[in-house]
């Protein structure tokens, strides 16, 4: 980690979001007829109108040695990867062989029913998998955060003691921003007490009504994923600092959009206070995935 500003030197690093290799030409086939502009087409990344210099990934050379090497450059102590049931999945195989340093997080569907929530308790048992993840916006049909669909798995993750991952706010991806608009958590953390949330992707427009929120309900949390530090909404790096410090959690989007070279290297310039840097870079992350 690049020591600057308030960071003090030799803080841990969690990212709570690394990937896999992304899919650059063949990326719209996941979300079906949900992005239909002829503009996408031309992107290599489903919000690739946001993103400048993608990160590229030698397809010929093992992802682990590069992941970890990334993350041994750029001082990333341990992360999130996605993992799933596949055969060859290389997610699961990551955290596998990687277990000090990667935790899986499950992706989880709420158009699947019964079966989501059973195979995310398969998931918690088999693959060790420390949260779940949903996309509201790119789900297919959309599900809204409020939606009685998303209700079983809220109160699954609640009763396996696992935060959601849940991204909120407009989204990148040219489709219906309905799903996600903020207001909908507030009906979700009064359901669901004891439900951990941790919002992902900003929560633009809405990041004022996301703070009042996170000050209403314990269990709401936010990352800065899919964010380059100098873009970080001021009202999140201002409720960090005061009393959100331990509600603020850093986020990541490497390899999908973002290099961890450019993520680092902006960090010293976010204003944070000296105090919440190991809060926001390690102590909230642990402590919300359960980790010592």
């Amino acid at each position: 980690m690049v020591d600057g500003m308030g960071i003090p030197e030799g803080t841990r690093v969690f990212d709570t979001m690394l990937g896999l290799p992304p899919d650059r030409d063949n990326w719209r086939q996941a979300f079906g007829n949900l992005v239909r502009d002829p503009g996408s087409a031309m992107l290599r990344q489903p919000a690739g109108f946001l993103f400048k210099d993608l990160p590229e990934v030698d397809a010929d050379a093992p992802f682990s040695a590069y992941l970890l090497a990334e993350m041994d450059r750029w001082g990333i102590t341990a992360g999130l990867v996605p993992v799933s049931f596949g055969g060859d999945d290389l997610g699961r195989q990551l955290v596998e062989d990687h277990p000090d340093r990667l935790h899986g997080s499950y992706a989880v569907d709420p158009n699947q029913g019964a079966g989501a929530v059973r195979d995310l308790r398969r998931a918690v048992v088999e693959l060790g998998v420390r949260a779940a993840a949903c996309f509201p916006c790119g789900t297919n049909p959309q599900v809204a955060i409020d939606d009685p669909r998303m209700y079983p798995l809220y109160e699954v993750c609640a009763d396996l003691a696992i935060p959601l991952f849940l991204n909120a706010g407009v989204p990148g991806p040219r489709m219906p921003a309905w799903p996600q608009e903020v207001r909908r958590l507030d009906d979700v953390c009064y359901d669901f007490p004891e439900l951990v949330i941790v919002t992902r992707h900003g929560c633009e427009p809405w990041t004022d009504l996301a703070v009042k929120l996170m000050l209403k309900w314990p269990g709401l949390h936010y990352s800065t994923s899919a964010f380059a530090p100098k873009h970080y909404p001021p009202d999140i790096v201002a409720f960090a600092n005061t009393r959100g410090a331990d509600k603020v959690l850093y986020g990541g989007y490497f390899p999908y959009g973002l290099s961890l070279e450019r993520i680092v290297r902006e960090l010293p310039s976010v204003p944070l206070r000296a105090g919440v840097w190991t809060r926001f870079l390690w102590e909230n992350a642990c402590r919300v995935l359960g980790l010592d």
